[in-house]
């Protein structure tokens, strides 16, 4: 791996004086606000929400598209095992957050095991009978967590395994017992099912695991002199810039001075690929797109919307592989004949982490709320290091990890 040349030491430039001052790292806790989103249960138990960064001098009111249905900044679904966090416009805060100096944690959330996934072929003489027990699981949830919501601040310690879990784990018993009762009518009764009757209070702040993002390389080979093959360097710094320092935040005409960082070698670069999405779809009708990626960690992601911005340096894991996230954005396209204004937000945007990726390909779902108008829709998914950057790779013929689809909006 190789890595770029660290940053000069300060310097006066234009209208600036640079200094350390001016890449002081303030420490602030980034917690995300986690709800239940198009129907699926949240989760939240991923450690990068914790993340640390510097904070901006004043508060920068969020772009539009910055937060997903219902107003909330993160969303976190379960899938496949694994807890899948969406930052919906990068992390942004309101205004009203930035200036009290907070963030807004929504109310803790129940989730309990699926029971569906873990039944057999259910017979035609019993599907009735199954059907509304499971239907029934589902009310008993959203009814505890009803409850959950209306009793925040209530009782102590004890009060919400007393009051609510406990109590939902007795009905669940009883409706999990019909269940297996109602298919063992007709064919052999399915074992186990009362071992997914607790469920678990999630949407807890998640602890500091102690890893500072680093992994113990320096990423130099020292063999290489940035000499350029005799071509002149116009610049690998902002040394003599006369655009003012970029601060972390999202806002153009400034000099990023953040180091490029450690790029893996050619077999571990990230791809990406969309593997399925809908050729059509009605306006504002949800509809899904699976991302496959490859090389990727996905546990790395600094909100850009709280100063997160190309502010870290790319970092490798233990095996060499890129560690962030990904994103993915919708745009109505004005025309097919010419590229798009870059300007304006897109009709959907999220960025996307989840802890899980590495050197074999996998599969993440991403819930699209929706198109709100008619038209040609470009969808894009894009990979990103820890602070946005799209992953550098070893090779300039190498494709970036990044992919692109059209879908008609009626």
């Amino acid at each position: 791996m190789y890595r770029s040349a660290r940053r000069r030491s300060s310097t006066t430039r234009g209208r600036n004086q640079r200094g350390i001052s001016g890449r002081n790292k303030r420490i602030i806790a980034v917690l995300g606000t986690v709800t239940v989103f198009a129907g699926i249960v949240a989760v939240t138990q991923v450690s990068s929400a914790n993340d640390q960064l510097r904070t901006s001098s004043e508060c920068v009111a969020p772009s539009p598209g910055a937060a997903a249905e219902g107003g909330v900044t993160t969303t976190v679904t379960r899938e496949n095992g694994r807890d899948v966090r969406h930052h919906w416009g990068d992390g942004q805060t309101t205004l009203e957050e930035c200036e009290g100096d907070s963030t807004v944690v929504a109310a803790p959330t129940i989730v309990c095991p699926s029971v569906e996934d873990r039944l057999p072929e259910i017979p035609a003489a019993a599907r009735t009978e199954v059907t509304r027990n499971l239907e029934l699981l589902q009310t008993q949830i959203d009814e505890a967590n009803a409850r959950l919501a209306n009793s925040v601040g209530q009782g102590g310690p004890n009060f919400i395994n007393n009051a609510i879990l406990g109590p939902l784990a007795s009905k669940r018993v009883a409706t999990l017992d019909r269940i297996a009762i109602a298919i063992g009518r007709v064919a052999p009764r399915p074992r186990g099912l009362d071992e997914l009757a607790t469920c678990e209070l999630v949407n807890q702040p998640s602890q500091d695991n102690g890893n500072d993002g680093g992994n113990g390389n320096d990423g130099g080979n020292g063999n290489n002199d940035g000499g350029g093959n005799g071509l002149e360097i116009l610049a690998d710094s902002c040394e003599n810039s006369n655009l003012d320092d970029h601060d972390g935040f999202q806002i153009g005409n400034r000099c990023v001075d953040t180091e490029m960082g450690e790029v893996g070698s050619a077999a571990n670069n990230p791809s990406l690929l969309i593997t399925e999405f809908p050729e059509e779809v009605n306006a504002n009708e949800p509809f899904t797109i699976r991302v496959s990626t490859r090389n990727l960690v996905r546990d790395r992601f600094l909100p850009a919307g709280q100063g997160g911005y190309y502010i870290e340096s790319s970092l490798l894991n233990e095996q060499g592989l890129t560690r962030g996230h990904f994103h993915t954005a919708c745009r109505i396209l004005e025309s097919t004949e010419f590229a798009p204004d870059p300007a304006p937000v897109p009709a959907f945007f999220v960025a996307t982490e989840d802890g899980g990726g590495g050197a074999q390909p996998d599969q993440v779902t991403i819930q699209v709320s929706g198109l709100p108008q008619s038209g040609i829709a470009q969808c894009s998914v894009w990979a990103g290091d820890g602070s946005h950057r799209v992953p550098m790779s070893e090779r300039a013929n190498q494709t970036p990890a990044f992919d692109a689809v059209r879908i008609r909006v009626n």
